[in-house]
């Protein structure tokens, strides 16, 4: 629910479709900035992004789980503070996370 997030947290993710995903980093992060180099242009062997996402803050009254969605490879960008970044998946995005994802874009 958005009453149980800052508007600083409140990011603009979601499944662009099944290999696409848009991602937003921390309002404060900059292309220039050492963590925005890292998300762009770091393709090193030992920099991975993984993937993690859930579909509601709480299940039932207690914590949602987070849904491994695989490896993430940079893609594209734009914007600054935040930038948002499209990676590309290594494995489809399953078909459950699209539909949630495609009630929630905020374009």
């Amino acid at each position: 629910m958005e009453e149980d997030y800052l508007p600083s947290t409140m990011y603009n993710d979601y499944a662009i479709n099944s290999g696409l995903f848009n991602w937003e980093s921390q309002s404060i992060t900059s292309p220039e900035s050492p963590t925005g180099q890292r998300y762009i242009n770091d393709r090193s062997e030992g920099h991975k992004v993984l993937l993690f996402v859930r579909e509601h803050k709480s299940d039932y009254g207690v914590t949602a789980p987070y849904v491994f969605l695989g490896n993430a490879r940079y893609h594209s960008h734009r914007g600054s503070r935040p930038i948002e970044i499209v990676w590309s998946m290594d494995h489809p995005i399953p078909e459950k996370i699209l539909k949630e994802s495609n009630l929630r874009v905020v374009y």
